[in-house]
């Protein structure tokens, strides 16, 4: 072990112990989590989805309902992305603590559905999901089964089989309001918990970012697992600066002692 992993290293261990510890653990997985899989997020400097495109004029609900051919033709490619994209390795390392008992509930802001393909359960999906439409005519919901392969392949944009109107993925856009069981589950959870791992996450975008704060003022451990610091970093008991597929895996390694 060389001098600058040393650091690292206590922090797995000590992370670990308190995965051991704890009772109810909570997990908070934000854009960083997924970009391993090859999944670009929206905000890192350059490179983030954001970085070029306004959202509130390709993502928000206003564009959807005045311009639905903008819409689709900007997310044509991420749906494309995220229907190939596989479980990394933070996915399944989680799946395996969450499999024997060490992590209650996984609070998500991403879309693309790799926490319950790696074989995670009871994930609360903040922004909504991609598995999903709804007909803006007539309220039914479809699974994307049917209608992603024409989309994706020839542009094809959803239309409701049963009356005609334009399908939207349930994917939460901006100007939107977040799916209100989920959010309060995600709430009930963040203030019941003694332990929260935030994962792959800036902590930047609200109300969600204001989950580890709750969980904090009601006594529970706090860490942090991201590429860079965020606004709670100095309240947390370990914060781990790196990749989430590179460390979630030893962590993992660590309470399973595997």
């Amino acid at each position: 072990m060389n001098a600058a992993s040393a650091p690292k290293q206590g922090s797995i261990l000590y992370a670990a112990e308190l995965f051991q510890q704890s009772k109810h653990t909570v997990l908070l997985t934000g854009a960083g989590f997924s970009t391993p899989s090859g999944i670009p997020d929206f905000r890192s400097e350059g490179t983030g989805l954001w970085a070029k495109l306004d959202p509130m004029e390709v993502a928000s609900l206003d564009t959807f309902r005045k311009a639905p051919e903008k819409f689709y033709a900007w997310i044509r490619p991420l749906i494309a992305t995220m229907q190939q994209a596989q479980p990394n390795a933070a996915h399944l390392a989680v799946a395996r603590m969450g499999a024997a008992g060490f992590v209650r509930e996984i609070i998500t802001q991403n879309i693309d559905g790799l926490h319950q393909k790696a074989g995670s359960r009871n994930v609360l999906e903040m922004h909504g999901t991609l598995r999903t439409l709804s007909c803006g005519g007539c309220f039914r919901q479809f699974p994307n089964d049917n209608f992603i392969e024409p989309f994706i392949n020839d542009g094809i944009i959803p239309r409701c089989p049963e009356c005609g109107g334009l399908l939207k993925p349930d994917a939460i856009l901006f100007g939107e309001q977040l799916p209100v069981k989920s959010w309060q589950a995600a709430r009930q959870a963040a203030r019941t918990c003694d332990l929260m791992l935030v994962a792959g996450s800036s902590l930047e975008v609200l109300p969600v970012a204001g989950l580890p704060l709750q969980a904090l003022d009601r006594g529970a451990h706090l860490i942090i697992v991201n590429q860079s610091p965020t606004y709670l970093s100095v309240r947390a008991d370990a914060v781990l600066l790196g990749d989430v597929a590179e460390i979630l895996p030893l962590i993992a390694k660590r309470v399973l002692d595997e």
